[in-house]
């Protein structure tokens, strides 16, 4: 089934639950016992067709980038051979040198002892670094929502904390003088790691893509480790993340430890500033929009509106939607939910990923391991861009 037909049947899945919902509820509003299990059946088969659509969204984000060229075509002559034109990581040279050390074969041009790692290993080709990042952006929501940069040392970010002030002024008058205050914040380095193992028997089959496999492992791992720093990290040696007292600023704390009102979710849209809001998203756990499916505004309409569009995500108020499983569930205590400009949210990427062969490790085994190592950074640099609702502390 393609991802348009998945959207469709759960647009129809969708409206079912609606006309029943609407059908069944008494005149408090209320379902009975019964008719609550159909109505959670049915959201639950929802839900599951909503997990579907982003897989397959997914693996059709990378399907796409792994079958894009990876080198130039022949277009001259057999006698006209042309020289690789590319230096250090982007050359053809450094490539094979890497995908022979991977191999543990013998160098032929000697160039990776250009770029030797620190703690041992060597700095991935160019083409191979953008592969995880496509991977981990496709894996990765906050990467997709967010403004990433690459540094090469830590970055300082001016912060403007506070304003000039403009006032009318007399014919000949004195000009009051504004005093604007400036902070900063800034983007560290943390580092991420990850050791797979793979068997010399499928090292010696030359039909094994290693340097494909090694690329959608490390993107995998590091992208989810990545979007729960980018949620919920704690900002001492990993990431602060959007979900905590150091990222987006508490607008609305809801009046129940467990469920959201429409009233709630209007205040926190319009508890963000109008230029924000322009290119504000959602941003919440699945099991939080579970919640909000039942929800209506003043006119009857549900709030929610599933998407059946290819490649759109769902909206909320008119604002789309995206959730990652590291947003904090709906609890009492917890920041629940995210709206505001994500640009807002900076990702430091230390310029120069490494991978790491260990032959002896787990040579008794008859594996060789592989450590990928990583430095990134993320935080919100102006809060007031992101608003976050809280539940009522119990």
């Amino acid at each position: 089934m393609t991802i348009l037909e998945l959207r469709e049947k759960r647009a129809k899945a969708w409206e079912a639950a609606k006309a029943f919902l609407d059908s069944h509820r008494n005149e408090n509003g209320i379902l009975s016992a019964e008719d609550d299990a159909t109505y959670t059946r049915m959201e639950q088969d929802i839900t599951n067709l909503g997990k579907e659509i982003a897989r397959l969204e997914r693996q059709e984000a990378l399907d796409a980038e792994l079958n894009k060229p990876v080198g130039k075509p022949l277009i001259g002559k057999p006698e006209t051979a042309k020289t690789d034109d590319k230096i250090g990581r982007a050359s053809n040279a450094y490539k094979e040198d890497f995908g022979r050390h991977l191999r543990g074969k013998s160098l032929i041009h000697n160039v990776l002892s250009e770029s030797t790692d620190a703690e041992g290993g060597y700095l991935v080709p160019e083409e191979f670094e953008k592969q995880i990042v496509t991977g981990l952006s496709a894996t990765n929501v906050i990467r997709s929502l967010a403004k990433v940069i690459t540094t090469h040392h830590e970055r300082k970010i001016p912060i403007a904390i506070g304003h000039s002030v403009a006032a009318w002024t007399t014919e000949n008058g004195t000009i009051a003088e504004s005093n604007p205050t400036f902070g900063q914040k800034q983007i560290d380095a943390f580092k991420l790691t990850d050791l797979i193992r793979v068997s010399v028997e499928l090292l010696q089959d030359s039909e094994f893509d290693l340097e494909d496999y090694i690329a959608n492992e490390f993107s995998l791992a590091f992208g989810a480790a990545e979007e729960e720093a980018f949620c919920v990290g704690t900002g001492t040696n990993q990431p602060t993340g959007i979900f905590t007292a150091n990222g987006g600023d508490v607008s609305v704390t809801a009046a129940s430890e467990t469920a959201i009102t429409v009233d709630e979710i209007i205040g926190l849209v319009y508890g963000l500033k109008s230029p924000y809001r322009r290119n504000a998203k959602f941003l919440m756990n699945d099991a939080t929009v579970s919640l909000l499916r039942k929800l209506k505004d003043s006119n009857g309409a549900y709030l929610w509106q599933p998407s059946v569009q290819a490649g759109q995500p769902d909206k909320l108020l008119g604002y789309e939607i995206y959730t990652s499983p590291y947003a904090p569930t709906v609890k009492a205590g917890s920041l629940a939910m995210a709206f505001g400009d994500f640009h807002n949210y900076w990702i430091g990427d230390r310029a120069g990923r490494t991978v790491q062969r260990l032959n002896e490790l787990y040579a008794t085994n008859g594996q060789i391991g592989y450590v990928a190592t990583e430095r990134v950074d993320g935080k919100v640099v102006l809060p007031e861009a992101i608003q976050l609702l809280k539940m009522k502390t119990s």
